[in-house]
């Protein structure tokens, strides 16, 4: 029998829940005999198993495999831990008709495997595992999935079960509550029920089509964003979908990247749709002589690339083919580099918290010192890099994770991933140094000294991918956004037809003021038009009758504070407009 785990740690919550998935395994073998096996590890928060088997599994089928899992939870079978020689090891799972088992047995190089049993149950396992079935107290069957066998396309398409396994029928609840909690915040949902966004099949998977409502969101955004670049010094730029294929084998992506990049042919040459902007923006840095004097140049863009993902792993905003990047790219000379970091820190901290992001966890990915072939750029230009973003982060004050063998090959780099409303991680802002584009573009500046030197490079985003922190908002407010982001700021409601004129003239003056209104004409019900507005998360409703066009007022409701009395039009357009100007959240 194995130790008693403290499921107050990471490794014992992954271990009780791999014994979990084998508990599942053991249940859809009973339930469904001819099922054959691959893998079920544990992940955060839960585990899976994938299964190979014709009849295709249905909510139903979840609830009668749990079921199973309780009785064999209720058995309090021992989990026993055997070693063999990997040859007896392939002949057990041959005869058992376990293929998947036996083709991960033949990857193997040991000459002895372990293999665990409970009751009738014999799996391919390193372990360790809880001591008897008895000891899984709380879990949950939450979905099924398809999944490629080793995430192959080529390969058959196999089933996977996903669970969720916790110490305590307690933490099981808080976690299925914050499980519903994040379904009722899904941004695909309320993408579609807003009017934000869409991917249609017809067109291609991963690909978003912004809607009305969304393409307003989009441009919200990027004014902002582009007025914060101009007045730190940034100088806005533009660059061209594709690009000759050479251009890309100079950069390197050809030999680094070519599986995710799209290729086209025209007049007999080879182009790229672009996976990412940083050669572009060489080639209008290098389009002059630049000396020292001129240092830093700025360029920033919301640039769209085009990278290839496998369909799988596809997923709304998140992880998509097409994005949009809020590039920039500073070159700038050693001496410069701290207080260019040390901005940008400034910058990504002032945009974030704009959008109601105020908590981050922060990594410093460094190189391996063990392993100096495998980056580029000398060791002495390594430490200047790395104490350069170092420095800029112990400044700030932000706590950090130091990474060693994380840096990409060209540089080391800072990534920043806020958390939202629910606790979750979003991957967005990151800095990275490069000692790679530069010296293959021949990109310099020519110095003090009347000597040309290779310029510095740093490759920077705030938001990441647009399309990636649009889904994070609409998941961190629900939907709900503040005013000054709303493609909706208010919506003019009229009590009945016939006070439809005053309604529009309402509806004339916010628009005069810059506010996103709409006007509700339909002839329906007062209290209908107010729920929908509601549902649509408007952020305000202007219910407006007879008293209210004698008096030259509104009934204001606010989404969030409910009814808030009569105002006069010139007061609410006054309030809403420094609401707006402030981005209040």
């Amino acid at each position: 029998m194995e130790r008693t785990l403290d499921l107050s740690t990471e490794a014992g919550l992954e271990t009780y829940r791999h014994s979990a998935s084998h508990v599942m395994a053991q249940a859809v073998k009973r339930l469904f005999p001819a099922a054959r096996l691959a893998i079920g590890p544990a992940i955060h928060d839960g585990f899976y198993y994938d299964f190979d088997l014709e009849e295709r599994l249905a909510p139903e089928h979840l609830d009668r495999i749990e079921e199973e899992m309780r009785r064999i939870v209720g058995e309090d079978l021992a989990f026993e831990r055997e070693e063999m020689p990997r040859r007896r090891a392939l002949d057990l799972f041959r005869s058992m008709g376990e293929r998947y088992k036996v083709e991960l047995l033949e990857g193997i190089a040991d000459d002895t495997v372990s293999v665990y049993r409970d009751g009738e149950f014999v799996d391919l396992c390193r372990g360790p595992h809880v001591g008897r079935t008895g000891e899984i107290r709380a879990f949950k069957l939450l979905h099924v999935a398809g999944a490629y066998w080793r995430g192959d396309e080529n390969n058959p398409m196999l089933q996977r079960i996903y669970g969720t396994a916790w110490g305590t029928e307690a933490e099981l609840a808080a976690h299925l509550a914050r499980l519903d909690e994040a379904r009722q915040r899904d941004h695909r949902r309320l993408g579609r029920e807003l009017g934000i966004f869409d991917v249609y099949e017809e067109a291609g998977a991963g690909l978003v089509y912004w809607h009305p409502k969304g393409a307003i969101l989009r441009r919200t955004i990027r004014t902002y964003w582009e007025e914060m670049h101009l007045a730190r010094g940034y100088d806005l730029i533009a660059i061209p979908h594709i690009a000759r294929a050479g251009l890309w084998h100079k950069s390197g992506h050809f030999e680094f990247y070519r599986e995710h990049m799209y290729t086209l042919r025209a007049e007999d040459e080879e182009y790229v749709l672009k996976p990412m902007n940083c050669p572009g923006h060489i080639l209008i840095y290098k389009s002059a002589v630049r000396s020292w004097r001129d240092l830093p140049i700025r360029y920033a863009e919301m640039g769209t690339v085009y990278r290839f993902e496998r369909s799988g792993v596809l997923h709304g905003m998140l992880r998509v083919r097409g994005f949009t990047q809020d590039d920039a790219h500073i070159f700038c000379t050693p001496e410069q580099l701290p207080g260019e970091i040390a901005g940008v820190l400034d910058l990504v901290l002032e945009v974030l918290g704009t959008f109601g992001f105020r908590e981050y966890e922060v990594d410093l990915s460094v190189r391996d010192p063990a392993r100096p072939a495998d980056y580029a750029g000398s060791p002495a230009a390594w430490e200047t890099a790395e104490r350069a973003l170092l420095e800029a982060l112990e400044a700030k004050g932000l706590p950090f994770r130091r990474i060693e063998g994380e840096a990409v090959f060209y540089g080391p780099k800072i990534d920043i991933k806020l958390l939202d409303a629910l606790g979750r991680k979003w991957q967005c802002s990151t800095i990275q140094f490069d000692f790679n584009l530069p010296g293959r573009f021949g990109a310099s500046y020519v110095g003090s000294d009347n000597r040309r030197h290779e310029v510095v490079m740093v490759h920077r985003a705030l938001f990441g991918s647009l399309e990636r922190f649009v889904g994070a908002l609409i998941e961190h407010y629900k939907g709900a956004f503040p005013a000054w982001l709303a493609p909706v700021q208010a919506v003019v409601i009229p009590v009945s037809e016939k006070h439809l004129s005053y309604a529009e003239g309402v509806h004339a003056a916010l628009r005069e003021h810059g506010i996103r209104a709409e006007c509700d004409r339909r002839n329906e019900k007062m209290g209908l038009k107010i729920r929908e507005a509601q549902v649509r998360k408007v952020p305000y409703m202007l219910v407006v009758g007879g008293r209210e066009e004698e008096a030259g007022t509104v009934a204001v409701r606010s989404r969030a504070r409910g009814d808030l009395g009569a105002r006069s039009l010139a007061e609410f357009i006054e309030a809403l407009g420094a609401e707006i100007a402030s981005k209040a959240l």
